[in-house]
């Protein structure tokens, strides 16, 4: 076992990362393409977001028809990977590709020359592929999350994969306070099994089930096992004497 470089806990032999990070970004993942469609419906002026809280930051005010924020966050331009903080004025599309792009020149390309001699090098480009858009390479918001969701065993791997962490979840909480979108949080009815607090809760587009109060960190089959000893437990504490 490794050590997660965002947290204290255990990152999994050969990641960089705890399974509870890991869960949080391939989560965001997900959740950034519908996030772009509701920021959409900012762009038109008196426009209504198809869901999510009304009146929400992002939506279109006077003076200007649109609002800037979502204009920039929907809008061309390019990205450093490895070039710093986001400032929030760094568009989704070209920060999704830069980390593609950054992923892809890292993940080693085989090939066997004339002699039969392998040579590893890294991949030239990356390209999102997305239904019948493919071979044309056309670049989406949607088509880059589900190529870096492919690629995410392997950058799970990479030393920089806490600032890919840093970095989407920063994004996504920027473009949260837009949309007022939020995922919901269910909370689970066992405590804790580390720190036996009432803070197990599972979030909308994770995996996985989290403390809120230690971080430790489930799957949702150990969680179950951990509820169904907790309860046999109970009852048998609880069971009148013969």
């Amino acid at each position: 076992m490794s050590h997660c470089t965002i947290c204290p806990r255990d990152a999994p032999d050969g990641q960089h990362v705890c399974p509870l990070h890991a869960d949080e970004v391939r989560a965001w993942l997900t959740e950034l393409p519908r996030q772009a469609r509701l920021l959409a419906a900012f762009v038109a002026p008196a426009g209504r977001p198809a869901q999510g809280r009304l009146g929400g930051t992002g939506r279109a005010h006077a003076p200007l028809p649109v609002d800037l924020r979502v204009l920039t966050l929907l809008g061309p331009g390019r990205a450093d990977a490895l070039g710093g903080d986001d400032d929030g004025t760094v568009p989704i599309l070209a920060w999704l590709g830069a980390w593609a792009g950054h992923i892809a020149y890292t993940y080693p390309s085989v090939a066997r020359d004339a002699h039969g001699t392998a040579h590893v090098q890294p991949c030239d480009q990356a390209w999102p592929r997305q239904g019948q858009e493919w071979p044309r390479r056309r670049e989406t918001i949607t088509g880059w999350c589900i190529w870096l969701t492919r690629y995410l065993p392997y950058a799970l791997t990479l030393s920089d994969v806490g600032d890919l962490h840093q970095q989407l979840g920063d994004l996504i909480h920027r473009v949260r306070d837009l949309t007022h979108a939020v995922p919901h949080r269910q909370e689970m009815a066992a405590p804790c099994p580390e720190c036996d607090a009432a803070g197990l809760v599972r979030t909308d587009g994770q995996w996985g089930i989290s403390c809120t109060v230690c971080g430790h960190h489930l799957e949702p089959q150990a969680y179950d096992d951990h509820a169904a000893a907790v309860l046999k437990a109970y009852q048998a504490k609880n069971e009148p004497a013969a």
